[in-house]
């Protein structure tokens, strides 16, 4: 908007001199004049300056009467506001970036404790039930039950509901058959030898992914995973050798979970290869363990009988509420800490969500011979820890691909 200053020159009053104006008063007071007219000046284009205010630059002299304009530039408000508003999403947008990444980071973390809690409580409420009764299948079965349960308690009320076709069902049932014999053997494993004892054992796990990884998949380790394989192998063999609670039962029914959860892996690569029929690793195992409660049931009414009556356990000599409790704990925490695994495996790499899983096991044994008081000599836990090592070392040198052949 422009405006002009109309003046009332008096005889008494002497004429006003220039006010000369710099370019230290910033921008928005540069004065821009020129004495005379140049023909040979090409004049600049209006839209090279901001808006300016005119006014007139009066003089004692006569030929300043005949000076063009003054020419001030404005502070368009509108550019002004714009243009220091342009640097407040920026810097918000830097804090915001920082206060998301630590938010990640924090829900990783807490869902790490999670998981670790959640393990440690079945295999200790586990090994409890597993001690007094001696039915693993029927336990096993206990604890599909109850993880099928919550599973329909979320499909029923809507919380969680996949879709999955009928071809879906038959490529996952071959999955859900050796994860319910995975299962099997560990429960067998933890009623015969110490919960340590166990998870060292199953320490072992990447050997048998190696091993059927290169016979079904192809896919051939590098010498670095090799290396690391023998630290786990040495290790579970020394602890294996001062094992206090050693039995062959127990030790083969470790190694054959070992063999059927890493079986489960490879067929998970070999049947769900179609993109289009992947399903998330919640809902695989939300129908997982539905399969496998019904797989079992047969199962164990053919091995086992019905052996979790009160009355039954009342004729051993059992305290009810103790079993029943302890059982319903176990279960709840064992799904519960399957799919807090899976909620992590979506959050984080592969890698570390294997180091994860590492440490997890060190938490589990550490805590499991200080809750049971497990006797542990000076060998068993170096091979113990030789062998955990090695898992760790697995987890790193199992990122590293070998080197592509040139002709």
């Amino acid at each position: 908007m422009q405006s002009a200053a109309a003046f009332t020159a008096a005889p008494n009053l002497p004429l006003l001199k220039p006010r000369r104006l710099s370019a230290n008063h910033g921008p928005c007071h540069v004065v821009l004049c020129s004495k005379r007219h140049d023909s040979n000046v090409v004049p600049p284009s209006p839209s090279a300056f901001p808006p300016i205010r005119r006014s007139w630059s009066l003089s004692s002299t006569p030929s300043s009467m005949f000076r063009p304009w003054t020419a001030v530039p404005l502070r368009d408000p509108d550019t002004t506001g714009r243009s220091q508003a342009t640097a407040v999403p920026e810097s918000a947008g830097g804090e915001e970036h920082q206060t998301t990444e630590l938010s990640r980071k924090i829900e990783v973390l807490l869902l790490m404790g999670l998981w670790y809690f959640f393990n440690i409580i079945f295999n200790i409420y586990n090994k409890q039930v597993l001690k007094v009764y001696r039915f693993p299948v029927t336990v096993t079965t206990c604890q599909f039950g109850v993880g099928t349960v919550l599973v329909l308690l979320l499909w029923t009320f809507n919380l969680y509901r996949p879709k999955v076709s009928s071809t879906q069902l038959a490529a996952i049932l071959p999955l859900a058959l050796v994860h319910t014999l995975g299962n099997l053997f560990t429960n067998m494993s933890l009623g015969k030898v110490a919960v340590s004892f166990t998870h060292t054992i199953k320490a072992t796990e990447p050997f048998f992914s190696v091993l059927l990884s290169a016979m079904f998949l192809g896919e051939f380790p590098t010498l670095w995973v090799v290396g690391s394989l023998i630290p786990i192998m040495g290790g579970v063999a020394l602890a294996s050798v001062t094992e206090v609670s050693f039995n062959w039962a127990g030790f083969w029914s470790a190694m054959a979970s070992n063999l059927t959860n890493q079986s489960r892996n490879v067929l998970s690569k070999k049947v769900m290869v179609n993109k289009e029929e992947a399903l998330d690793n919640i809902t695989l195992f939300s129908i997982i363990t539905v399969m496998s409660f019904i797989l079992m049931i047969p199962v164990t009414l053919i091995m086992e009988g019905v052996t979790f009556t009160p009355a039954y356990l009342q004729s051993a000599g059992l305290n009810l509420k103790e079993v029943y409790v302890r059982s319903l704990i176990a279960a709840i925490c064992y799904h519960a800490y399957q799919q807090v695994s899976y909620m992590i495996l979506q959050r984080v790499s592969p890698v570390t969500h294997s180091v994860g899983n590492c440490v997890k096991r060190v938490v589990v044994i550490v805590s499991s011979v200080m809750f049971f008081r497990t006797p542990v000599s000076a060998i068993n836990a170096f091979g113990t820890g030789i062998a955990l090592a090695g898992v760790f070392l697995y987890s790193r040198v199992k990122r590293i691909k070998p080197k592509a052949k040139t002709a």
